[in-house]
């Protein structure tokens, strides 16, 4: 098929903040979708913003790592509402008292290892009261029937039963006849695990009952959300069980080659991130009908799409499944302009932000450019010895500018750790001081041509590296920091939006334009 024009006009200056749900602040020591969410939006709102920007929203294979996830498609269960639970009449306020050790865990750092059964409990709570009820019996076989989960739920609901059943572990261990999936064994398996079958089935129900109302909740202050597409899944996940010719797997099942990008500004090794790795040529064959379904279920959560690691669609870094740092990988042609133009064709529209950040070559320029996303710029990487594109006088308009992404340090952070020259270097270039750091790379920001510049949170309350979400290359201490509930003042969102005035980066208002983002549960039994 030959490329097509994907061109379009860009839309108007804004401004948004990126913070991952699980860093809100609230008492069951993760963030969720319940009413601290609320409370966040309203903050965007007086601050003059338009966006928010998530992180992946699916389940971690590793505690709260969201770039590695059991599904492509599923939602973290971690992030369900005990409070809406209650509201639903599934739950009661006794029900949602913490234990102690959770009611005691530091509330700015996530406690994954705490909340994760615990809420595993209560959501077995909530499913018996739910089985007993008509209402919710015909609202959970409506989401479950719906075309929009056929390509992922049943699937999905058979490997986490498995995995419950089978103490968690790796599909690849598993009998062969349930790691080959033969038929007649996927049969008896449906059989046997139906109750927690089902019960996996409720959960999807309730974060994407939760989900909606966080949408329609953004979509009533004029605020879009950004989601967030990783390239690539777990190798143990229900996708690459479910698909398994689809990716480089040898015959036991495991990786003949896995991903990672070569040594950079982040790691002299390179990051080993050790995924399996696609086989373009099946996918191919099959229309990307994988990917289709992929990126139209990210396109149900969201209003637009970060795609992370789009150099990989030109060309992605293949390393041996046994080495041990992906220095000794090589370069391997990605699928190009034929899976977009097959997902141009299915979803019509792709509102999609390409991360185009790394080692990036003129293959990958000319794809995004052919495909008329916006690329990203960040700050961070705009100070050093010689002008980059993320040199703010280099920025161009179809692009979105960060100060940092959840990769890099806070800027406080980063401005302490530069060289004395490069200090002097940004203080020259913005003709600012040492002091309020934050808000000078903020300004650059809001003052870009940039049709889009996004700040993580933690670089408006001006916080130091103890507020790092990720380092990449570093395996543990990751995706742990949480907001505190006195962190969000007024005076911060005042100063916010007397930027984006300045720098017309005005916020677009109420939109009441998407009625079936949330619905009563009474309603979603509905045909």
């Amino acid at each position: 098929m030959p490329a097509t024009d994907h061109s379009h006009p860009s839309p108007p200056r804004r401004a948004g903040i990126l913070l991952h749900p699980t860093s809100l602040p609230g008492r069951f020591g993760l963030g969720d979708l319940g009413p601290s969410v609320d409370t966040f939006l309203d903050w965007l709102v007086d601050a003059g913003q338009s966006l928010w920007q998530v992180l992946p929203l699916g389940p971690p294979a590793v505690y709260g790592a969201p770039y590695t996830t059991l599904s492509a498609f599923a939602g973290n269960p971690a992030l369900l509402s005990p409070e809406i639970l209650v509201d639903d009449g599934l739950l009661t306020p006794r029900d949602i008292e913490p234990p102690r050790a959770l009611a005691e865990h530091d509330p700015t750092r996530a406690a994954y290892g705490l909340v994760e059964p615990w809420k595993d409990s209560l959501l077995r709570v909530a499913f018996e009261r739910a089985q007993a009820d008509d209402t919710w019996s015909a609202a959970i076989e409506h989401f479950a029937a719906s075309p929009a989960q056929a390509p992922w739920l049943d699937d999905w609901c058979l490997f986490r039963s498995l995995k419950h059943a089978l103490d968690d572990t790796s599909w690849t261990a598993w009998p062969e006849p349930l790691r080959t999936r033969d038929r007649t064994a996927l049969d008896k398996a449906r059989a046997e695990h139906a109750d927690e079958i089902a019960f996996q089935r409720f959960v999807q129900c309730l974060f994407d009952r939760q989900w909606r109302r966080v949408r329609r909740a953004a979509r009533r202050r004029g605020l879009e959300i950004m989601g967030d597409l990783p390239i690539y899944v777990a190798h143990d996940s229900a996708d690459v069980w479910a698909h398994q010719h689809l990716f480089d797997l040898d015959t036991d099942g495991l990786p003949r080659h896995v991903a990672g990008v070569p040594p950079d500004y982040f790691s002299e090794t390179g990051q080993l991130w050790g995924n399996p790795l696609y086989l373009w040529e099946p996918m191919d064959r099959e229309g990307y009908q994988w990917w289709i379904d992929r990126v139209r279920a990210n396109l149900r959560q969201a209003d637009c799409v970060r795609l992370d690691h789009f150099r990989a669609f030109a060309g992605f870094w293949q390393v041996p499944a046994e080495d041990e740092t992906a220095a000794g990988g090589r370069w391997v042609e990605g699928p190009g302009l034929p899976l977009f133009d097959a997902l141009w064709e299915a979803l019509g529209d792709l509102p999609i932000i390409a991360e185009d950040l790394g080692e990036i070559t003129d293959d990958v320029h000319a794809l995004r450019e052919a495909l008329g996303f916006p690329g990203m710029r960040v700050l961070q990487f705009g100070f050093g010895a010689e002008p980059t594109l993320h040199t703010p006088h280099n920025h161009e308009v179809d692009c979105v500018v960060y100060t940092g992404t959840h990769d890099n340090d806070t800027a406080v952070g980063w401005y302490r750790s530069l060289p004395i020259e490069d200090r002097e270097r940004l203080h020259r270039y913005t003709g600012s001081t040492p002091r309020a750091v934050h808000w000078t790379l903020l300004r650059q920001a809001y003052a870009s041509v940039a049709q889009l510049a996004i700040t993580p949170i933690q670089d408006v309350l001006g916080l130091g590296s103890e507020a790092r979400i990720n380092t990449p290359g570093r395996a543990e201490g990751n995706w742990h920091w949480r907001l505190r509930d006195d962190q969000l003042h007024a005076g911060d969102a005042a100063r916010l939006r007397s930027f984006t005035e300045i720098f017309g980066r005005t916020a677009v208002g109420e939109r009441d334009d998407a009625p079936d983002l949330e619905r009563p549960i009474a309603a979603l039994a509905a045909p």
